[in-house]
C-alpha cells in the first residue's frame, strides 16, 4: 500500500472508532460482561484456526531467524488459547470503574458535585511479538468502555488477524458494537505514524515493546502517550537486613522469570554487611547459573567468580541471568544511586529498620517501592486488579501496573436547583 492510502485507511479507521466509543459508553456493565463471556467462548471455538495463523507465523519466524525466546512469546497451543480466553473471563468478573463516584460535595450555594470515572475514549495500541496481547488490550480496554484501535508486529500478523476476528464476531453476534475492537490489518512501519499522528480521533496510545518502539512513538505522537520503558529494578539490602531474607528475596527477584520487566537487574548492599552478606546471597544465585558483575568493593569480597561492573551495568535491563552489585556507604547512597540509574520501575529494600524503610518507600521515586516485598509482585494481578495493559513508568496520568481505573478518565458532574452567578 503507499503511504497514501495507509493513512487514509486509519483514518477512516479512526471515524469509525469514535463513533463505536460513544455507543459503548451506552452499555451498562451487565451488557460488557455478557459481551465479554461471548468472547471467551468465541475465542476457545476458534482454536483451530487460530492455531492454523499461528502456525504460518512460526514458520515465517524460523525463516527470519527468530531466537527461541522469541519465538516461544509467539507460539500458542491449546492451553495457550484456553488461558486467554480465560484471561476474558476474569475481566469480566471485575469491577465496571465506570461511573464509579471518585468524590463528591456540596457547595454553600447548594451546588452538590461529583466527581465520575469515564471512559478515555478511543486507544490505540502498538505492541510486539506476543498475540495474547491483541485479546488482553481489546477487552481490558472494552470493559473500561473504551474502543480499541490494535497495531502488533509483522512477527505475529496472522495469529493477530485470526483472534481480532474471533473477538469481533463473537462480541458482535452478543452485543459488540461496530468497529470497537479494530485491528491494523498491516505492518507497515508507516501505519506507526499514522496512527500516532490522528488525534483527531485517538485520545491516548499505548506502545508495548522495545525501547525502540517506544522512542519512536513518543517522536511521533501527537496524543498523551503512557509509556514502558526500561525495568532496572533494584534491590538494597539495608545494614538490617535479615540475612535469611536477603538471600530469598534477591534470588526469587532475579531468576524466577529473569526476561521479565520487573526482574531484578542491580543489588545493593549496605557496607556494613557485606561481608558477611555477600558471600550466600552470591552462592545461591551462582547456583541458579546468575552471572554476577560487582563493583571492586564487591569483588574483593567475593574473590574471584565476579566481572567487574562498568558504569554501563548500572544502566543495563539483562532481561537475562545477569546481576550487577553494589556496595553502598548509606541508605542515602542507595537511594541515590537507584534514582540516578534506575528505570523508576520497582525498587525494593530488605531491611527490619522500620525508619530506613520508610524512607527508602518516601524517597525513591519509582511507581513501585517495595520493602520487604520481591519485585516480582510487581503486577496488576497481584496487586489484585486482575489482568493489565502494562505498567508505566510514567507520572501522568497513570504509574505502575496499569489496570481497569488507569484506562479511565473522570468528568465532573454538577446538580443544581436553578444557582446563577449573577
Amino acid at each position: 500500500m503507499t503511504s497514501e492510502e495507509i493513512h487514509h485507511k486509519i483514518e477512516q479507521m479512526g471515524r469509525h472508532a469514535r463513533q463505536a466509543a460513544y455507543k459503548i459508553a451506552q452499555l451498562d456493565e451487565q451488557a460488557k460482561n455478557r459481551i465479554l463471556l461471548a468472547m471467551a467462548a468465541g475465542l476457545r471455538a476458534a482454536t483451530d484456526s487460530i492455531l492454523e495463523a499461528n502456525a504460518r507465523d512460526l514458520a515465517a519466524g524460523e525463516e527470519k531467524g527468530l531466537t527461541k525466546a522469541m519465538l516461544d512469546r509467539l507460539r500458542l497451543d491449546p492451553a495457550r488459547i484456553d488461558a486467554i480466553a480465560g484471561g476474558i473471563e476474569q475481566v469480566a468478573s471485575l469491577p465496571d470503574p465506570v461511573g464509579a463516584v471518585i468524590d463528591s460535595w456540596e457547595r454553600p450555594n447548594g451546588m452538590r458535585l461529583e466527581q465520575v470515572r469515564v471512559p478515555i475514549g478511543v486507544i490505540g495500541i502498538i505492541f510486539e511479538s506476543r498475540p495474547n496481547v491483541t485479546s488482553d488490550a481489546a477487552v481490558l480496554c472494552f470493559k473500561s468502555g473504551n474502543a480499541t484501535i490494535l497495531r502488533g508486529g509483522s512477527e505475529a500478523i496472522h495469529s493477530n488477524r485470526a483472534i481480532a476476528t474471533a473477538l469481533q464476531q463473537s462480541g458482535a453476534a452478543a452485543g459488540l458494537p461496530d468497529h470497537a475492537i479494530q485491528l491494523i490489518p498491516f505492518t507497515d512501519r508507516e501505519s506507526v505514524a499514522a496512527l500516532a499522528g490522528m488525534d483527531k480521533w485517538l485520545d491516548l496510545i499505548i506502545p508495548r515493546g522495545g525501547r525502540g518502539l517506544i522512542e519512536t512513538v513518543v517522536s511521533l505522537a501527537r496524543m498523551p502517550v503512557i509509556k514502558h520503558y526500561d525495568g532496572i529494578c533494584h534491590t538494597y539490602l539495608d545494614a538490617a537486613a535479615d540475612p535469611q531474607m536477603a538471600v530469598a528475596i534477591t534470588v526469587d527477584a532475579k531468576t524466577q522469570k529473569p526476561g521479565v520487566c520487573n526482574a531484578l537487574e542491580t543489588l545493593l548492599v549496605h557496607h556494613e554487611v557485606a561481608a558477611t552478606l555477600l558471600p550466600g546471597v552470591a552462592a545461591s544465585l551462582q547456583q541458579k547459573g546468575v552471572e554476577l558483575r560487582g563493583d571492586e568493593t564487591t569483588r574483593t569480597i567475593l574473590r574471584g567468580g565476579v566481572g567487574a561492573a562498568t558504569d554501563e551495568d548500572w544502566v543495563t535491563e539483562y532481561l537475562d541471568l545477569t546481576l550487577s552489585i553494589r556496595v553502598v556507604d548509606s541508605l542515602d547512597q542507595a537511594v541515590e544511586h537507584i534514582n540516578t540509574f534506575g528505570s523508576h520501575h520497582s525498587d525494593c529494600i530488605v531491611t527490619a529498620d522500620e525508619a530506613a524503610a520508610e524512607r527508602f518507600l518516601r524517597e525513591v521515586d519509582s511507581g513501585c517501592v517495595f520493602h520487604n516485598v520481591s519485585t516480582r509482585f510487581s503486577d496488576g494481578e497481584e496487586f489484585g486488579f486482575g489482568a493489565e495493559i502494562g505498567i508505566s513508568t510514567d507520572k501522568l496520568h497513570a504509574r505502575g501496573p496499569m489496570g481497569l481505573k488507569e484506562l479511565t478518565s473522570y468528568q465532573y458532574r454538577i446538580r443544581g436547583d436553578g444557582q446563577v452567578k449573577g
